[in-house]
């Protein structure tokens, strides 16, 4: 196979173990150079990746509540982070089937997450089965994969609203998920969410640099084109562009290691 049919397999598995054995499987082979890179044929319209049947898809509303108070509620905070990460996975290879005739390194960076991302969902998988439940016990929502979709069309704002808006967000609040496992005594868990949160940065830049080199390729000016996507696609800006996140909010440190500038950060929290 070559890579836009390999790409298009890992995207099309349902199993969680087959999609993560191959996905690391396919970047192995990517980095040995066994997997030709072959510029030809289109995309076919994927409007629903590989996934099992359980977790079911609901509502944001509808999810099990996330409380470490009980064993549930642990491991159901525990399973959204398994969640989050199993949609990645098919979001990097959705970001290599559905884009084509890029250069060879855009490929090479989201072969390179899609097996990071393989990598996290399994370690949050292991975990979560040490708490006596699985991947599919509880409800899950589709949101990230929802926004693939609307960006399907159009890399460029792929780039700008998946790792920089979507994504992004996970730099933000990781911390205080982190806190909140380190003071209830999972040290597991705080020791993959340092992992992910760590590699997460990486991923997020790699969305910053391609989104700029997208628009430097199309003569926009970057800050003024993030801004009038998200205004165009996000739910929660007003009219006048401003976000509704608040001062404080945003882990500026990881965001400008993620390719974010002082100018977009202030945006983001209304106060530029």
């Amino acid at each position: 196979m070559n890579l836009f049919e390999a790409a298009q397999e890992c995207l099309l598995l349902c199993d969680p173990n087959e999609k993560v054995t191959i996905s690391r499987n396919t970047a192995q082979r990517w980095r040995a150079g066994d997997v030709p890179f072959i510029h030809e044929g289109c995309a076919e319209s994927v409007s629903e990746p590989g996934r099992p049947d359980k977790p079911r898809l609901v509502t944001p509303r509808q999810l099990h509540r996330r409380s470490l108070h009980t064993p549930e509620g642990h491991a159901a905070l525990i399973h959204s982070i398994a969640h989050i990460e199993f949609n990645a996975i098919n979001l990097a290879w959705d970001a290599v089937y559905r884009f084509r005739d890029l250069p060879e390194q855009y490929y090479d960076d989201w072969i390179r997450v899609a097996d990071e991302e393989a990598y996290h969902f399994q370690l949050v998988r292991d975990h979560l089965n040490t708490l006596g439940f699985d991947y599919g016990n509880f409800d899950a929502h589709n949101g990230l994969w929802d926004m693939a979709v609307k960006t399907a069309h159009d890399p460029l704002v792929r780039m700008a609203l998946v790792p920089r808006v979507l994504e992004a967000r996970g730099l933000d609040v990781t911390p205080g998920i982190i806190k909140k496992l380190r003071d209830f005594g999972d040290h597991g868990a705080v020791d993959i969410l340092e992992i992910i949160l760590r590699d997460e940065i990486g991923h997020v830049e790699i969305g910053s640099r391609w989104f700029r080199y997208l628009c430097k390729q199309r003569k926009l000016e970057p800050d003024s084109t993030f801004r009038g996507l998200l205004e165009e696609y996000m739910e929660g800006y007003n009219k006048k562009g401003k976000a509704k996140m608040g001062k404080g909010l945003l882990h500026r440190d990881a965001r400008l290691a993620a390719g974010f500038t002082e100018e977009e950060l202030n945006y983001l929290e209304g106060i530029g």
